[in-house]
């Protein structure tokens, strides 16, 4: 678990560490290499994060995790962002992990959760879909009855980190002739399931978004995550997560930005003086 010697004391201690190792392992020279690599992250990197802990920081210890708050996280993203620290970190551990926290089964938290923690899986969320934005309204993708489960058809774009994922958790409308809120679902699939094709996409930032294409993909009772027809509450509680999380990211990349322009201003010479002045 977390040695926390206070609140405080513990996010200046996680906030250092945390910024001396980014420092060492992630220069500005890594960050464009892996904008050009097809998978966008090094697992070394990714073995040495979760042998940190940083995977299951948030997650209880019960299921591996270290016990830590979302706050916790929350100062670990902050710094993710001040180097623009390429990999599937968010996706895996706010989009997948907090997911199956929050909806999944005891079965499912007890398999999963630790594989994330310890860095052995890759897990991303499927939401967005061609024609429409992050609302109920918007899911069309559709899981229609298929035996004992479940089969999936349709499109998700932007993926993030699709492409290098074990496990994609679909939002999926399980009511094809309905576009309320009740009938949405969330399914764990497979990501070499029979039927599913990931494609790549080209992004200004070289990060690793993807469309997902789902062609009657077939899907277990047991891999409902949470109940048939309620997966839309859980998408708007991890969405509010996620939201969060990146704007912690955002503000590690502004504070660096900041600090950047402030040495920059101080050093620029104009008119025989620093532009700083």
């Amino acid at each position: 678990g977390l040695l926390k010697i206070d609140g405080f004391r513990w996010l200046e201690i996680l906030k250092k560490s945390s910024r001396d190792f980014l420092t060492a392992e992630c220069p500005k020279a890594f960050v464009r290499e892996m904008i050009k690599d097809e998978k966008g992250y090094k697992p070394e990197l990714w073995q040495k994060m979760a042998e940190l802990g940083w995977m299951g920081l948030a997650f209880p210890e019960k299921y591996g995790g270290g016990g830590g708050s979302f706050l916790d996280l929350c100062v670990l993203l902050d710094e993710m962002g001040r180097v623009c620290l390429p990999g599937p970190f968010f996706s895996t551990v706010v989009l997948g992990g907090m997911t199956i926290l929050r909806a999944g089964s005891e079965e499912q938290k007890t398999k999963l959760l630790p594989l994330v923690a310890q860095g052995k899986i890759i897990i991303t969320m499927a939401i967005i879909e061609p024609e429409s934005n992050y609302t109920p309204e918007g899911i069309n993708l559709v899981a229609e009855k298929s035996g004992e489960g479940f089969a999936l058809s349709g499109t998700k774009l932007f993926v993030p980190d699709a492409n290098n994922a074990d496990y994609i958790i679909c939002v999926a409308r399980t009511d094809k002739k309905s576009k309320g809120v009740e009938e949405i679902s969330l399914f764990l699939v497979d990501a070499k399931a029979p039927g599913l094709t990931i494609v790549p996409l080209k992004t200004i930032a070289g990060d690793k978004q993807c469309e997902v294409s789902f062609n009657k993909v077939k899907v277990a009772q047991k891999d409902l995550v949470g109940e048939v027809n309620k997966g839309w509450q859980h998408v708007k509680q991890v969405m509010s997560l996620a939201a969060t999380g990146k704007c912690a990211e955002m503000i590690g990349g502004a504070q660096q930005i900041l600090e950047l322009t402030v040495d920059y201003a101080k050093q620029r010479v104009q008119f025989g003086r620093p532009i700083g002045s």
